[in-house]
């Protein structure tokens, strides 16, 4: 049996890696055997004019993901990203990585594709809720139950902004909008409560103007091997204006939104209040009163899934409770591509490397005579 061919290098043989930045140093490594030079956020910002509306929150985002990728990644040449259609799906731009900025709703296709035949680059997917959850959601419910590693951001504005402010698969009901003139009547997707019952291994939500909370919930969600989903609250301060203010603004947030934390209870305002079990449901416990204490109330575990579930449905139907941001649930199984990957060596070791050619005379065939 011939042997198996060496998969290139993403970097070219010979190629040089650019200099350092001033103050730079080396760390140990690489696929030529020497020394990297420290990456920057600035490594990862493109020369490409940001073309979004100004105070778009999609800035924010774009701002934290920069930041955090010097952290992750090891060499930038294996990092990629691929986006749809939509203001999101713009971002492959504005990231000096390679990129592809693909049509609408088939992002999570190309990225199976790409992450099947190149394991080892680091694959992010960029999409909105318009692009994810209409138009490609049988395509992103397929790439969570596969289970593919990579980490997919998914922009909630519950608006389509590119096409000028119609509803979405995301607006609540009665939203008056340019397609919905006398309210829309859909009822709306909840997007982590989506991807649980999709059987993603991870599941997370944080928000556009908390960027500390964002870039901690962005390094979980690349240290998950398998398929990251982050639903990231962002603001379209053109076409839907103050959607999540209740969960992002100084006077409103503390009330509103709960951040959750493996082995600590489900606390928020500051800790005058949790959430409680009452039989299978959740109920508001006001730690202030005296009636309850912090023992009373639930204890985070993301790696229960039953209890995310509860948490994930609970919290987003009812306008009594705070919504929850953080991770969500995370499991460890098999990946796809690894799966695939492995299936095909066994085969190969087993019945050889066989052309395509070989592969179509295979079995029956027939000679039509004239």
């Amino acid at each position: 049996m011939p042997p198996k061919p060496v998969r290139p290098p993403a970097r070219p043989p010979g190629a040089k890696r650019p200099g350092l930045p001033p103050g730079g140093r080396l760390v140990p490594g690489g696929d030529g055997g020497g020394d990297l030079p420290v990456l920057t956020r600035k490594d990862f910002v493109s020369g490409a004019d940001v073309r979004w509306c100004p105070g778009c929150g999609d800035y924010a985002v774009l701002a934290a993901v920069q930041r955090v990728l010097p952290d992750l990644a090891e060499n930038k040449e294996n990092v990629v990203f691929i986006s749809g259609i939509g203001c999101s799906s713009r971002f492959p731009y504005y990231m000096d990585t390679y990129g592809f900025h693909t049509i609408h709703g088939r992002a999570p296709s190309v990225a199976t594709g790409l992450k099947a035949t190149r394991p080892e680059l680091d694959v992010w997917v960029v999409t909105g809720d318009g692009d994810a959850l209409s138009i490609g959601g049988n395509h992103i419910l397929h790439l969570l139950r596969r289970n593919l590693d990579c980490q997919v951001l998914l922009f909630n504005n519950q608006i389509y902004g590119l096409t000028k402010g119609q509803y979405s698969p995301t607006s609540e009901v009665g939203k008056v909008t340019k397609s919905t003139p006398y309210g829309s009547l859909d009822h709306p997707v909840n997007p982590v409560q989506f991807a649980l019952g999709a059987d993603a291994s991870f599941v997370a939500r944080t928000l556009d103007r908390d960027p500390k909370h964002m870039q901690t919930v962005l390094k979980a969600a690349h240290g998950h091997t398998g398929t990251s989903l982050v639903e990231i609250y962002q603001n379209c301060n053109i076409f839907n204006d103050g959607a999540f203010f209740d969960f992002t603004e100084k006077e409103s947030k503390p009330e509103r939104a709960l951040f959750v934390e493996d082995g600590k209870p489900l606390l928020f305002a500051g800790g005058a209040r949790g959430l409680r079990l009452d039989g299978i449901h959740l109920k508001v416990a006001d730690l202030a009163s005296g009636e309850w204490s912090a023992d009373d109330c639930v204890v985070y575990d993301s790696t229960d899934k039953a209890l995310a579930l509860l948490v994930a449905q609970q919290t987003f139907w009812d306008a009594e409770m705070p919504r929850p941001f953080g991770v969500l649930y995370q499991e460890d199984r098999p990946t796809y591509d690894a799966l695939l990957n492995a299936q095909i060596e066994a085969v190969v070791a087993d019945q050889g490397d066989v052309s395509l050619d070989d592969l179509l005379r295979a079995g029956q065939t027939w000679t039509i005579e004239a």
